[in-house]
Parts: structure tokens; C-alpha cells; sequence
């Protein structure tokens, strides 16, 4: 059926592109206009009544009903009625009266009765930003099995979606959906979401398109790969040999060697050039030495704000951070951007534009290190190609543990053990400055104790300017630091075996996890201490039972809503209504099929 302009304009007043999405606007309730010989008390029905009597009181009108269909009277009883409803109620007049029915004591009331002039439907309720009536007929006259099924969705979902719409006994009987109704707005959501997705999709024609050979430069590697770094690895050289510019995701737990994959994605290219932007100056210059080490025969270079500005053409990898958007690029085959979420979608897509050519894109990956529930990746696949690497190259031995004010003497005692073992320790706190809000102590007010009592402490936060310089001193001399999570993603500290977290109730799961990933990067013996004022906390003790960063996600989906894909990651509010991220991964495949994503 053609959108005409009218229906155009109650699309745009609903906030709705779609007959599927107007099948989701439910209604909150159905009224009965059907004619019933049998009273049923506590619930709106209708009386077919003559008018007896009517008396107004100051604020009130009683009227006395004889019901025809009941066989008895009943009293109605308005209360601050409005000038028209006097007019309803003439002595002698039989009409259709509708309203709640109490029964006490051999007699019966009715509250706010008012008169019906269509009669014999089950009338649905819908709350919506058109009235009621015109919503009623907006949907009888347009929402049909032939609309829904035009839109690619299946038989089975539109019988169940139009039953809500077209109420029976069965259905107001239920004060609950049930469960194939639940399922099937959940399908429809999906459908309409995922299809929205799909449609923002843009495919373009690869500068280059090429067969790629890594397998000998990871034979003579130091470590063999994973098998999930491998399949990661084979999805993006299927992706190069395509003569449409890839669009990849690559997001993989703490520690997990993603940049092994974007080593051997630079390795692939060769001889076209690579560029890659990473976050932080610090981040940027750890893939800059692993590139050295892993990629001697490629000329790579690193770019900071600090940088000279020089030619260059001549490199096969180029790696820097931000900066590299202020420089003039030469033309890139593959750009990569490491901890995509930390860059705007604005500045991801600059660095792609500065270095495509003409009409042609490089083949772009990004790289995520916080892990996102597998049934986001999948809904994410309409939009992106997705990659996960849940395993880690060597297993971690961390221990996590919550613990409270009476745990302070166990925690020093673990402190100074690790210290003399010339193992390194992190203490997280949630502010920098005294806070009458937050009952922590902050940086400021807890560093003088850690000073006092132990040497080589260090100290810093996100607005400090020399963050990065206080992380490379602290990684080279120092036993404690002190800092807010800006130290969750990037730089890689070998010798940390402990993080504290202060006040850990405040902080999301991930963010924890990302946290706890800084510990143990090397093999070592780990140890997680989670300190809270609350006597309990079922999320954090979920946390401590759980390792993997996937699963972490899907507990972080259970305590709060998920983030919404289109808008970017709103991670406190949900787009879906009905479809649970933790818990519906099957229904994401049949979607996936029937779109043939």
C-alpha cells in the first residue's frame, strides 16, 4: 500500500517509518461494547437502561438505571460532572450506558457512567500522540495482513500482532501477553531495527582489492596465534579479496591479541600502505615498537602531536593518534582505528576520507577492547561485519575479591608481598578532589597516606597533563600508583599484579573488567580487590565468579539496559521494548535469516 501523505503525516506524529512499527504501538487496554446478560462485577460493561430518575447534588449527579439486559437497577453515580454529560441522562430515554459495576449488599453501582452510541466490538485503547478514535481507525482501516506482510514479515508473526489489535474473549480474559505474543513484537522490533540497520549500510569499491598471504610471517613468529586470532585473521583476508571496501569490527576481550590481528592485517596489505589511529600518544607508541619488533620489513612511522611534520609517502605503516588528522596523508589501502570508541564517528570518518581516492575507500577496521554481548554483535552485523576473540593467548590467574573496611590490615599485608616480589600495584579511586556527595576519600585526600608509608608512589587522573609521562615513569620505577580509571584502556604495564578498586559498586561491570584486564598481562599471579561500603552487592559478587569479558557484557545487560546501535551507545537508557539483549539470541537469528543478513 502507497504512504500517502496523510498517513505520511501520522507516521511523523507517532515517531514511526513503518507498518511493522506502527503493529508495535500495542494497546494498553480493550473496552468491551459487546451487550452480556451476565453481571460481572469489578469490571467495565455496557447496560442496554432506561433512565428512572436523575438527581443533581452540588457536585455530583446519582441517576437510578433500570437495566434491561440484567434484569435490575443499578445506580450511576458521576462525580464533578461537566456541563454536556447532564444532557446524557433524560428520564424515560433507554440507551447503552458503559462503566465499572460494584456490587454490595443486594445492590449495584456504577461509577462514572457514560453514554455509548456504537455497540457489539471489543474497542482496543492505544496511548499515542494521536486521540484514541483516530488512532482506532488509523489502525483498523491500514494495518492489514497484506501491509505487514509487503514489509518481508513472516505469516506466523503477523497473525500473532494482529490479534492484539483485533482483541477476542480469549484475549481480554488474559490480564497477560502470551509468551507467542511476547515473541512475536520482539521478532517485529528486531525486524524493523535490524532492516533500519542494514538500510545505513553504504558499500563502496576498495582502492584495492588483493590475495593475501600471512602464513609464513606467522610461522616465524616468537608465539603461535590463537585459533580465534587465526579466524579473525582469515575474515579479513576474505574481506581484501573483495572488490568492496570492508567495514570490520574486531572486538576482543582484555588481553585477547588484537594487535597481533592488526599486525598481520598490515602484513596482508603489504606492499600498499596502512595507517592506524589509536587514542592515546602512550597506545599509539606501543603499537609503534610491536610494529618494529613483528614488522621489520615494513618502514613504519610514528605520528603525536609532537611530531615533525615530514613526507610521509614514503612509509608502508603509518601509526599516530588524533594528529594524524591535521596532517596531509598520502593515500592509504587500509586504515585502522584502535579503541574505536574512544573517537567520535566524525573523526573515524575523516581519517577514512583524508587518505581515499575519488570514489574508491580503503578497507577500514576498527578495533574494540570492550567486549559487547554476542547478541549485540549480531544485530551490529546489519550494519558492520563483526569479528569476536573471546579466548586469550595464555590463561590469566586472577583473583578477585570483594572486600570491606575490616579487610584493610589482609590488603596492606598483600600490598607490601607484592611489592618485595618487585610486582607493581594500582589503586583505583572514583575522584580526584574531596567530594561531599561520595563517601570515598579521593586522589588528593588519600595520596599523603600511600606517600607516607610506602616509596616509589605515583599519581595521576584524566585532566592531568602529564598523564602519559607519570604511566611510563610509573611502569619503569615505580611500586604503587594512584588513579581514576583513566588508566582502564591502553597502556600495557608488565609488572602489575594488583589493582584496588575504591568504591567499586559505582562503576559498570566492563569498566571493572577493563580495570582488572590491566593485572596479569604477563603470566603474572593476579589479584583483584573490589573495596565497598554496601554490605552486599549480588553485581559484584556475580563479577568476582565471572573471567570471560563477553560474559561480563551480558551481566552488565541484566543489571542495566543496553546501549542503542543508531543513535550511538546510550548505555544507560534501551531502544528495545520487548527484546532482551541476555536473553533472546535465538529470535536475533531468525531475523538475521528472514533478512538474509
Amino acid at each position: 500500500m502507497k504512504i500517502t501523505k496523510d498517513i505520511q503525516t501520522k507516521f511523523d506524529k507517532l515517531g514511526i517509518n513503518s507498518w511493522s512499527e506502527l503493529a508495535l504501538i500495542i494497546p494498553h487496554s480493550y473496552e468491551d461494547f459487546r451487550l452480556h446478560d451476565k453481571l460481572q462485577t469489578h469490571k467495565a460493561q455496557l447496560i442496554d437502561a432506561t433512565v428512572e430518575s436523575v438527581f443533581r447534588a452540588p457536585n455530583s449527579i446519582q441517576i437510578t438505571f433500570f437495566a434491561h439486559n440484567f434484569g435490575y437497577t443499578i445506580t450511576g453515580v458521576l462525580f464533578r460532572p461537566k456541563p454536556y454529560m447532564m444532557h446524557q441522562f433524560q428520564v424515560g430515554n433507554r440507551d447503552y450506558y458503559y462503566g465499572i459495576v460494584e456490587c454490595k449488599v443486594g445492590s449495584c453501582s456504577m461509577a462514572m457512567p457514560r453514554k455509548i452510541t456504537t455497540i457489539g466490538a471489543i474497542t482496543p485503547k492505544y496511548k499515542s500522540n494521536l486521540r484514541n478514535d483516530v488512532m482506532g481507525r488509523f489502525i483498523a482501516k491500514n494495518l492489514t495482513f497484506e501491509n505487514l506482510k509487503s514489509e518481508g514479515l513472516n505469516d506466523k508473526v503477523i497473525t500473532e500482532v494482529l490479534k492484539l489489535h483485533n482483541p477476542s474473549d480469549e484475549l481480554l480474559e488474559n490480564s497477560e501477553l502470551s509468551p507467542e505474543s511476547v515473541e512475536a513484537l520482539k521478532y517485529i522490533e528486531l525486524f524493523s531495527y535490524m532492516k533500519i540497520l542494514a538500510g545505513k549500510r553504504r558499500y563502496f569499491e576498495a582502492s584495492k582489492s588483493k590475495l593475501c598471504r600471512y602464513k609464513k610471517w606467522a610461522e616465524n613468529l616468537p608465539f603461535k596465534l590463537t585459533d580465534e586470532q587465526l579466524t579473525t585473521i582469515e575474515d579479513i583476508k576474505k574481506d581484501f579479496k573483495k572488490d568492496v571496501a570492508s567495514k570490520r569490527m574486531i572486538v576482543g576481550d582484555v588481553g585477547s591479541g588484537k594487535t597481533m590481528v592488526i599486525m598481520a592485517s598490515v602484513e596482508m596489505m603489504l606492499p600498499s600502505r596502512s595507517i592506524l589511529m589509536a587514542p592515546t600518544t602512550i597506545l599509539a607508541k606501543q603499537l609503534f615498537e610491536e610494529a618494529q619488533l613483528h614488522l621489520p620489513h615494513a618502514k613504519t612511522v610514528l605520528i603525536t602531536n609532537k611530531s615533525k611534520k615530514i613526507d610521509l609517502s614514503e612509509f608502508d605503516f603509518i601509526i599516530g593518534t588524533h594528529a594524524l588528522l591535521y596532517r596531509e596523508l598520502p593515500h592509504a589501502d587500509l586504515v585502522m582505528v584502535d579503541e574505536q570508541h574512544r573517537f567520535g564517528t566524525q573523526q573515524r570518518n575523516m581519517l577514512e576520507k583524508l587518505v581515499s581516492s575519488g570514489e574508491k575507500k580503503p578497507h577500514f577496521l576498527q578495533f574494540s577492547a570492550t567486549p559487547i554481548p554476542r547478541t549485540q554483535a549480531m544485530i551490529e552485523t546489519a550494519n558492520i561485519d563483526v569479528s569476536l576473540i573471546t579466548s586469550t593467548p595464555f590463561k590469566k590467574d586472577i583473583a578477585s575479591q570483594v572486600i570491606h573496611k575490616g579487610d584493610f590490615q589482609d590488603l596492606l599485608q598483600n600490598i607490601r608481598s607484592e611489592i618485595s616480589k618487585g610486582n607493581q600495584v594500582l589503586l583505583v579511586y572514583p575522584l580526584v578532589e574531596q567530594s561531599e556527595v561520595i563517601e570515598y576519600q579521593s586522589i588528593e585526600e588519600a595520596r599523603g597516606y600511600w606517600e607516607k608509608n610506602f616509596n616509589n608512589v605515583y599519581a595521576t587522573h584524566g585532566k592531568d597533563k602529564e598523564k602519559e609521562q607519570v604511566l611510563l615513569d610509573f611502569r619503569e620505577k615505580g611500586d604503587i600508583l594512584i588513579a581514576t580509571t583513566v588508566v582502564e584502556v591502553g597502556i600495557s604495564l608488565p609488572r602489575l599484579s594488583t589493582v584496588v578498586i575504591v568504591g567499586a559498586e559505582r562503576l559498570g561491570l566492563s569498566t571493572l573488567h577493563q580495570l582488572r584486564g590491566r593485572v596479569s598481562r604477563t603470566g603474572l599471579k593476579g589479584y583483584c580487590f573490589l573495596y565497598t561500603n554496601q554490605n552486599s552487592s549480588d553485581r559484584l559478587d556475580k563479577f568476582v565468579e565471572t573471567t570471560s569479558g563477553f560474559d561480563i557484557a551480558n551481566l552488565d545487560l541484566k543489571f542495566r539496559k543496553s546501549g542503542d546501535l543508531l543513535k550511538g551507545t546510550n548505555q544507560s537508557g534501551s531502544q528495545f521494548k520487548w527484546v532482551d539483549l541476555a536473553e533472546d539470541e535465538e529470535i536475533v537469528r531468525k531475523v538475521k535469516r528472514d533478512l538474509e543478513i
